[in-house]
Order: structure tokens, then C-alpha cells, then sequence
């Protein structure tokens, strides 16, 4: 697929696209016979986690870090668990916190209905 089609399935400008694959987040990718990128279905999953690492909040530089281990192969299988892992467990300790916070919130919320409620 061409980097319009890409952009628009991955979600992601072709200028975000094009900055990924200079700082080596994407792989470099194929170019076809008149010389434009050709993406594949496995750019697609792999464009997709990374969006999803960075959603959870792993810094560009953990997914950069990532990226090159993938791109060494197999051999990088056990790293890159513990990488995953790590941030599993930071988002997981995240996530409580903003449990915490909504709690909070409910209970400002529920505060100001008694009030509003009983004036």
C-alpha cells in the first residue's frame, strides 16, 4: 500500500510516517518500482503497536529502543519481554493512580449534589 493508504489505516500523518521510519521507528521500507514506499500488512501491525505503546506512555526513546531490538531478531526475544513487562507494570501502577483520582473526583461530585440537592 502507498504511504496515503497507510496513513489513513494507521491513523498517522505521512509526515509522522515518513519521520518514524528517518529515526528508524519504522523499518526502512520497500519502495516500488517507481521509487515510492510500499507499505505491507506487517508495517500495519507493527505501526499499530507502536501507536499503542505510545498511547500507554512508553517515551519515544523506549520505543525507539524496542524498534532496534526487534530489528536484530530473535535473539532479542527475551529483552524485549522484559521491556514489555516493565511497562505493563508502569502503566498497571498508572492506571491505580488514576482509579484513585476518579474516586476523588465521584466523591467531589457526590458532595456537590448533596449541596445542590439540599439548597
Amino acid at each position: 500500500m502507498n504511504v496515503s493508504e497507510f496513513s489513513l489505516r494507521s491513523g498517522l500523518s505521512a509526515h509522522t510516517l515518513r519521520y518514524y521510519e528517518k529515526i528508524g521507528v519504522l523499518p526502512p521500507i520497500q519502495r516500488n518500482s517507481s521509487g515510492h514506499r510500499a507499505f505491507t500488512a506487517r508495517d500495519l501491525e507493527w505501526i499499530n503497536f507502536v501507536t499503542r505503546l505510545k498511547e500507554t506512555g512508553m517515551p519515544l526513546e523506549g520505543i525507539l529502543k524496542y524498534a532496534a531490538l526487534r530489528l536484530e531478531g530473535d535473539g532479542t526475544l527475551a529483552e524485549r519481554q522484559r521491556m514489555l513487562a516493565t511497562h505493563r507494570d508502569a502503566l498497571k501502577l498508572k492506571i491505580e493512580r488514576e482509579q484513585l483520582h476518579l474516586q476523588a473526583l465521584d466523591a467531589k461530585i457526590r458532595h456537590y449534589q448533596a449541596l445542590v440537592g439540599s439548597a
